[in-house]
């Protein structure tokens, strides 16, 4: 019988429905609960393309005997940390001050009143490498409430008096200059893996924010150490087996430092970042493999995410059904063994492909299969017709395996970001479909996601938003995708949602003394913590992109608070930025920006012509650029500046003083330079 999940809109809830666990969704009737029976509550934090999340599931939670044991003891609650990243932060937090480490799926014990007290991760369902059961969990769990509550309720209150009392080091007076982005550039050279690309390690994550700055920063600068490091990494992700060298499209991340083997889950976000990256280092350089993967990525997250109602699903699993033993495996649906190219090939394209794509007799990954790479280039290989039938029937026979599950809950956030890297790659590459794609996923949010107070739901699904509240990246990202609308399209009305967003921000994000930003809203759930972190992760922290966002809608319009809060919120970036550059990658770009103006761009008397495709491809750090009729009052870039002889003309400004007007698109460039 199904539990309480069943009426739930997330996917991952709705994978744990008939599971024997009496589960509650995040409520105050699943503390109340708690209150009443006198007994703790058991807190489960995963997400639907979490591997280990499913593991844990299939091992535990589908248990009779453990569920048994959950039901008599606690009381559980389910959540999906994309549907409440508030509350996956707030105890992220407490897991990671506790234990030095967290990750999902997540395990916290809480009193009645919220108040964790014993954390983890994945436990196994029997005693395993050190690591104790879950069901001996539980027991020592109860057997600690029951026997000593005073001590766990000290411990409880001290962790949150702890957390309480972590502050920020925050100076909104100063924003980060040319000394700041210097060191950064030389903290980001110390950690540049100069043998196989990117930061750091294994595993190792695909560092789009960081590559977006270096971008940036050679931009302005002219440092081509910067630009080296975005250009290589970028080539050593796509020819590794991060990037699905047949569909398209990032996986999460490599497990390893050289990007061969990846945790095979692919993330929206990611997608739209990295797409965004690759069109935006093709803007710099006019590297051929850049242009190829910004556009398949992006063909990717229209074929494989794009749902009925024209948003972007959140993700796809990393597991599917291994046709040969019925289980779900990891990445069964993208590796190859000799043995099945052969099959699919024949034996002379098979000698070819398993040449071009590192495919080996003893496999690069388990069990003599390989995961696909392009580790030469393929020119010399053969000729473009032969590889592309090679790419066709690999992609047709694996289209005919069990696919991986999709989450199709549409996040605001990551589809903001995808929005702003398909209206992009479709305006430099000449393709409408994608900037139709982009403009069908902002009709969405504006229909189903904003209220009539331009308040913003998190998620929704098959048409239906979501209960949870939006939180500042949604705000953030949402408006980011709108400005690109309004830049690509020269529709103002994107400009003015974007408007309406940022006004909320302003409103109930931005501590007004401070200049800092909450990840919530000051009228949101109160929680244990207000969440507030302006390091960037597997995409762009909440207050970065808001400082991005608020930057860019202030030189499209003037707005000084607007300005003026960008500027306060990037003080943090001063703080962070030469420190730890890796994790405040796109704070860095946004102060890129900050510092080139950043310029303003008016095309006047043609939309996605050649001058406003020339103002696009300008590399002139966050760059804002408007389109269309001159005196349109939708665009305030356009009011009062007229055509040149009866021709289209282009006027290039920092802070609203501008150059004289050209209506030559290689002058235009060079003033974009």
């Amino acid at each position: 019988m199904p539990n309480r999940l069943a009426h739930e809109t997330s996917p991952y809830l709705l994978q744990h429905a008939d599971n024997p666990v009496d589960w509650w969704p995040w409520s105050t009737e699943a503390f109340e609960e708690a209150r009443e029976r006198g007994v703790p509550v058991l807190l489960s934090v995963g997400y639907s393309s979490c591997h280990w999340c499913h593991v844990m599931a299939h091992e535990s939670f589908e248990d009779a005997a453990t569920a048994a044991l959950m039901n008599e003891k606690f009381v559980n609650i389910k959540v999906d940390r994309e549907e409440r990243p508030d509350v996956d932060a707030v105890y992220m937090e407490a897991v990671q001050a506790a234990t030095g480490q967290g990750g999902w799926p997540m395990t916290v014990f809480l009193t009645p009143d919220a108040e964790p007290f014993y954390f983890g991760t994945y436990f196994p369902p029997e005693p395993r490498h050190g690591m104790p059961s879950f069901p001996q969990v539980l027991d020592g769990v109860h057997r600690a409430w029951t026997d000593r509550r005073g001590e766990v309720a000290e411990v409880a209150g001290k962790i949150v008096r702890d957390l309480g009392e972590r502050q920020l080091t925050h100076n909104a007076d100063e924003k980060p200059g040319d000394g700041e982005l210097a060191q950064a550039l030389l903290g980001l050279t110390r950690d540049y893996d100069t043998a196989h690309g990117g930061f750091g390690g294994a595993p190792k994550f695909p560092p789009s924010m960081a590559v977006e700055f270096l971008l940036r920063h050679y931009a302005r600068t002219g440092a081509e150490g910067a630009l080296q490091m975005a250009a290589d990494t970028c080539e050593r992700m796509a020819r590794g087996g991060i990037y699905d060298q047949l569909g398209g499209g990032f996986a999460r991340y490599s497990v390893d430092r050289e990007w061969i083997v990846p945790h095979f889950e692919k993330m929206l976000y990611d997608n739209a970042l990295l797409c965004r990256a690759y069109a935006h280092l093709w803007r710099a350089t006019g590297s051929e493999l850049a242009r190829r993967i910004a556009l398949e990525t992006a063909d990717f997250m229209v074929r494989e995410l794009r749902t009925n109602e024209g948003g972007f699903a959140s993700a796809l699993d990393a597991d599917s059904e291994d046709p040969a033993t019925g289980e779900h495996v990891e990445g069964a649906y993208y590796v190859w063994t000799a043995a099945q190219v052969r099959e699919v090939l024949g034996e002379a394209d098979a000698e070819l492909a398993m040449t071009l794509f590192g495919v080996t007799e003893e496999g690069t990954f388990e069990k003599g299969a390989s995961v696909l790479q392009l580790p030469l280039n393929e020119g010399p290989l053969a000729d473009a017709g032969r590889l592309a039938s090679v790419r066709e029937r690999l992609l047709a026979a694996r289209s005919r395996r069990p696919a991986p599950g999709r989450d199709d809950k549409v996040v605001a956030a990551w589809n903001g970001l995808a929005i702003a890297a398909l209206a992009e790659a479709g305006a430099y590459f000449d393709r409408p479909d994608l900037i139709a794609a982009a403009v069908g996923a902002g009709d969405l949010l504006v229909r189903l996601h904003m209220d009539a107070r331009a308040r913003l739901a998190r998620t929704s699904k098959d048409g239906q938003a979501g209960a949870n509240a939006g939180v500042l990246e949604d705000y953030a990202d949402v408006a980011e995708g709108f400005l690109a609308l309004a830049s690509v399209t020269g529709e103002g009305v994107w400009l003015e949602f974007a408007g309406f967003l940022l006004d909320h921000v302003l409103a109930q994000f931005v501590d007004a003394e401070s200049g800092a930003l909450y990840d919530t809203a000051a009228d949101a759930e109160r929680l244990i913590r207000r969440p507030q972190d302006p390091t960037d992760n597997a995409a762009p922290s909440g207050w970065t992109a808001a400082a991005g966002a608020l930057l860019s809608y202030a030189a499209h319009t003037g707005a000084e608070p607007h300005r003026t809060a960008a500027e306060r919120a990037l003080g943090i970036v001063k703080a962070l930025g030469p420190r730890v550059p890796r994790f405040i990658g796109h704070g860095l770009a946004v102060a890129e920006a900050a510092l080139d103006g950043p310029r303003e761009v008016a095309v006047v008397g043609e939309v996605l012509g050649d001058l406003h495709r020339t103002a696009l491809l300008g590399t002139a750090p966050g760059a804002v650029v408007a389109a269309g009729a001159p005196g349109s009052g939708e665009l305030p870039l356009l009011a009062d500046r007229p055509l040149v002889d009866g021709r289209p003309a282009a006027y290039v400004c920092r802070g609203f003083v501008c150059a004289a007007p050209t209506t030559d698109p290689a002058e235009l460039a060079e003033q974009l330079s």
